[in-house]
């Protein structure tokens, strides 16, 4: 057991707490990792604001990069001293939807989940939660050797961490949720860390338009730099403006958001046969409210898309070589790297929408 530094949740809409806090030693399958960078994600405010329930105290906090420690006594892959990112969604490999390629939905999550002991605790012995079984916002934390992908050296961990999360998801949904074909049309609504993935990910698959969609002029115009061929002021009537751009409604929409109303927006762009993907989470008790007959007369389909739905450690390797060929721009979407303590000053300029993506530096 070793003690470090965290950032902790301990009341809802509050400030994270800065203290000492204990990290057990790895089990046979763990390894302990020394956390280097940390992307600061809206999935993180879901949590410090109640709009997703968390119990507390919790450590949040989740997009991982860092330097292996040490390593349990079953350990084979990794060694300490490589420098590594997190893959969010831990699977058990047998269950029948891992076995069918579905990873993201494991079955048995929660008994992987289990060990002995309390990973993280307060010196006086009180547990502390870590969100997403991760809990980033640790300068140490313990993760499985399956669920920590090795970087290539040439991968900056200040970028790398946005592998684990946003470019996963991002990307993911676009290749193995929506299965975007070359030459397809697309539009993209919600244009933050998640959004330009998707937008990147939809350059990659050989769309031939890709239209942005956002409340900020600031993040429409980086969106032409991932790759977006058109842009759209999300105060518009978006479907209209899609249409008289385009034509038609786009054959693949990808919401970002996590909203009612922009998921209503994203099945309403896409025309008759068309898929429209929820890719942003949405708070606790949200209902979609949808026009049937969109899906009866239009063909139309709203699918899911949760951590890129598909082989997260296989994809974060494909897409770390992406960004070495010049192909994957992850030092465009770094708009800020703060120190651990300005955390909270990080996430309030997350609030303003006018910034990608936000990375902690647990170093300093």
């Amino acid at each position: 057991m070793i003690t470090t530094e965290a950032a902790i949740l301990t009341a809802l809409n509050e400030p994270l707490e800065f203290t000492e806090i204990q990290v057990d030693d790895p089990e046979p399958g763990e390894v302990r990792v020394a956390v280097s960078n940390v992307g600061l994600c809206h999935s993180d405010l879901h949590y410090m604001t109640g709009t997703v329930h968390t119990d507390l105290p919790v450590v949040v906090g989740h997009e991982v990069a860092g330097v292996v420690e040490s390593v349990g006594s079953a350990v084979t892959s990794l060694r300490p001293g490589d420098r590594v990112v997190g893959a969010l969604t831990p699977s058990c490999g047998l269950c029948r939807n891992c076995q069918v390629g579905q990873p993201t939905q494991c079955r048995r999550v929660a008994q992987i989940r289990q060990r002995p002991r309390a990973a993280f605790q307060l010196p006086d012995g009180q547990v502390v939660d870590r969100l997403g079984d991760i809990g980033a916002f640790s300068r140490h934390t313990l993760m499985r050797e399956n669920a920590l992908v090795k970087l290539p050296d040439k991968v900056g961990l200040q970028v790398g961490c946005l592998l684990s999360c946003c470019v996963i998801t991002g990307i993911g949904a676009v290749f193995r949720g929506a299965r975007v074909r070359p030459g397809a049309t697309v539009a993209v609504i919600g244009c933050g860390g998640v959004g330009s993935a998707v937008i990147q990910g939809a350059r990659l698959a050989g769309a031939s338009a890709i239209v942005a969609v956002d409340l900020d002029e600031a993040r429409l115009a980086a969106a032409r730099t991932y790759g977006a061929t058109h842009v759209v002021h999300g105060a518009a009537d978006v479907a209209t403006e899609i249409a008289d751009l385009l034509g038609d409604g786009v054959d693949y929409a990808f919401e970002a958001v996590g909203s009612a109303r922009t998921a209503a927006t994203a099945l309403s762009v896409v025309r008759a046969a068309g898929t429209a993907c929820l890719v942003g989470i949405a708070p606790d008790g949200t209902e979609l409210s949808l026009p049937a007959a969109d899906f009866f007369f239009g063909e139309k389909r709203l699918i899911g898309s949760y951590m890129g739905s598909g082989q997260a450690r296989e994809d974060i390797a494909q897409f770390a070589r992406l960004y070495l060929q010049g192909r994957l721009l992850l030092d465009e979407m770094v708009s800020d790297v703060i120190p651990f303590r300005a955390i909270d000053k990080g996430f309030e300029a997350m609030k303003s929408g006018r910034v990608t993506r936000i990375v902690a530096d647990l170093t300093v």
